[in-house]
């Protein structure tokens, strides 16, 4: 058996492998999907009625509209460089050490990133599911993972912060990729 914080770095580690393969440059548009997904759900979390009163009630139902939306943003950021357009605008290239390395610590990000949030959107919804088991909070390994669930991505990147990530994210598409 395999505690989450665990499961939760080898996800990081395979991210940062497979970022090593794929360049920063896809690594960062897989970044930005992320960034967007936060910007999308605090948006609905927000401003949508029913989202906001209704939806918000129910940790379950929040828990895979959340989940949705950040898998299929960044299954979406997994697969934009496959536009021929963009592919072969040589961008995309990772033919030195540095962009493989720098993919690499991009693509680990990325594991923070994405499984972190879902650690922790699994920890909001209080572990809905059979065979997941809440973290003991009186056992040292309980006691890791509240303390890494409390370092995940959504923990601080909240409300005003998401606005400038979402600003700096756009300014650097237009600099490097248009």
């Amino acid at each position: 058996m395999l505690t989450l914080d665990i499961v939760f770095w080898m996800y990081v580690i395979l991210l940062a492998f497979i970022g090593g393969m794929r360049g920063w440059a896809k690594e960062l548009l897989v970044l930005f999907s992320v960034i967007l997904g936060f910007f999308i759900i605090t948006v609905l979390e927000r401003f949508v009625p029913f989202i906001r009163d209704t939806l918000s009630l129910q940790p379950v139902s929040l828990f895979w509209l959340r989940t949705l939306i950040i898998l299929a943003l960044v299954f979406f950021g997994y697969q934009t460089p496959k536009i021929p357009r963009i592919a072969e605008s040589g961008r995309f290239m990772r033919d030195k050490l540095q962009d493989i390395l720098l993919g690499v610590f991009i693509g680990a990000a990325n594991g923070y990133m994405v499984f972190g949030t879902l650690l922790y959107f699994l920890n909001q919804a209080n572990y809905p599911f059979s065979f997941v088991i809440p973290p003991n909070a009186g056992t040292p390994q309980g006691q890791a993972l509240l303390k890494l669930i409390a370092l995940m991505p959504p923990a601080w990147l909240g409300t005003p912060a998401i606005y400038f990530a979402v600003g700096i994210a756009f300014v650097f598409i237009l600099v490097v990729f248009i």
